[in-house]
């Protein structure tokens, strides 16, 4: 089930590999939207607003997580990639160990510090309870979902994309299954949503752990591998820690965007909910190219392929900013009556702040296929220092819209927050891409070590 990329043409390579990738996307995002129909439409518009009132912190602690997780994969996906395979089994003994301890840590720390967050994100009285009991059971299914990202990252660094895929698929039907069951049948609410989302996280890190075990020999690292070294455990982390921060810091502006939008009221706290779960569909597409990006620029930089690395992330970057366009003009003209999955068609209020909010955005999506195409090779080349600065961009942008402009302009200013943190980052990476392109052609790549450089400025 391994696929090497270092060979064949970078579109064709890439646009085969994100397939599974991206109906993975896809199928956990229907998943999403099916749960929040079923907590909408069963338990009504405040345990929505009350699942959807933590949207931002969840996606500070699991884009952590799952940038830990991912950074641990960049030097096993060089390694396979430059053909050293005791090297590639060296990193993923010790990616395995940065995920166990920070799987301890960051559940310790969130499930601890809930009640502190909900007050930071200004969580309305009337919908706090619920909120409080869906975050803490989430934050408690946290080492699921690191040891899930852990497997699927190394797998895919290997190029196999699509048994990470069916995990996933496995996994989503029966979260909707224990969706309908602790919510409709044993009337647990959105403590029963939260339920079926860890115990399916659970079933995904098993199935892949298992098949790992049984058929992928090749990932097995032996006693020789199982030996902590100073050097590759200070590149894992040097890697995974920046590209973790890289989500937590974007987020970190989110959640001051979630705030200052909770601030307004329920009505703006639902509306955001609903749009929030379309956003995540339509950007499916982004995250399964940049996972693609991700393990063809590795295997290439680690071949030394410098020249192929430069055309494919052009590329990747040209495909990306195409479906922006695309998908822009869709949440221009589609995105109000998206909102009916979700909300009752008499929310017209609801309704009608949800659609303002996608049209806005709409006009702006291309941004992002810049965004994270660069972003994603730039930290797969190793210098995830660079790229970290373009996460700092956005959360000062977003920072700064937010305390600003919401105040002034309500719900209008939070209808262009994102769109000034995409561009100030968007505009940041390409400067930052043609100048490692600079870099990574001066260095002597056939060293042992290449694409193995971290930077912490």
């Amino acid at each position: 089930m391994t696929k090497s990329m270092t060979k064949g043409n970078p579109v064709k390579l890439m646009l085969v590999f994100m397939i599974p990738l991206l109906f993975g996307n896809i199928f956990q995002q229907t998943y999403n939207v099916i749960d929040a129909a079923i907590v909408g439409l069963n338990l009504g518009k405040l345990a929505l607003a009350s699942v959807g009132a933590t949207s931002s912190v969840l996606f500070f602690v699991i884009g952590f997580c799952s940038g830990m997780t991912a950074g641990c994969s960049v030097p096993v996906a060089q390694k396979f990639g430059a053909g050293d395979i005791k090297s590639m089994k060296d990193y993923i003994f010790h990616g395995f160990i940065v995920s166990l301890v920070s799987a301890i840590v960051v559940t310790l720390l969130t499930t601890f510090l809930c009640h502190n967050i909900l007050h930071f994100l200004s969580v309305e009285a009337e919908i706090y309870d619920d909120a409080y009991k869906y975050l803490f059971v989430i934050f408690l299914g946290i080492p699921c979902v690191i040891f899930y990202n852990f497997f699927a990252g190394i797998l895919r660094a290997v190029g196999d994309s699509k048994t990470p895929f069916t995990a996933l698929v496995i996994s989503t039907i029966i979260n909707i299954i224990l969706d309908l069951f602790f919510i409709k049948v044993v009337k647990l609410g959105c403590t029963g949503a939260a339920l079926a989302t860890i115990i399916s996280q659970f079933i995904s890190a098993v199935i892949l752990l298992v098949y790992i075990v049984l058929k992928m020999q090749l990932l097995h690292p032996k006693k020789e591998n199982m030996e902590i070294d100073k050097k590759k455990l200070s590149v894992t982390i040097g890697i995974g820690l920046p590209m973790g921060l890289q989500f937590s810091i974007t987020a970190i502006g989110s959640m001051v965007m979630q705030s200052a939008n909770n601030g307004l009221g329920t009505l703006y706290t639902t509306a955001f909910s609903s749009a929030m779960k379309i956003k995540a569909f339509a950007m499916c597409p982004f995250d399964a190219l940049a996972a693609a990006v991700a393990t063809y620029v590795g295997q290439n930089y680690g071949a030394g392929l410098i020249d192929r690395v430069k055309k494919g992330i052009m590329q990747a970057m040209y495909i990306g900013f195409t479906y922006g366009l695309f998908i822009g003009i869709v949440l221009i003209f589609f995105g109000k009556p998206l909102n009916l999955i979700f909300v009752s068609a008499n929310e017209t209020d609801v309704i009608n702040c949800a659609g303002q909010y996608l049209r806005c955005l709409g006009f702006f999506f291309w941004a992002l296929g810049i965004l994270n195409v660069f972003r994603m090779a730039v930290q797969s080349l190793g210098y995830t220092g660079r790229a970290l600065i373009s996460g700092v961009l956005e959360m000062i942008a977003r920072v700064l819209a937010s305390t600003i402009f919401v105040p002034i302009y309500k719900f209008d200013a939070i209808c262009f927050i994102d769109q000034t943190a995409w561009l100030t980052g968007a505009i940041y990476i390409s400067i930052i891409t043609f100048i490692t392109f600079k870099t990574i052609s001066k260095k002597n790549i056939r060293s042992n070590d290449v694409g193995l450089k971290t930077e912490t400025h």
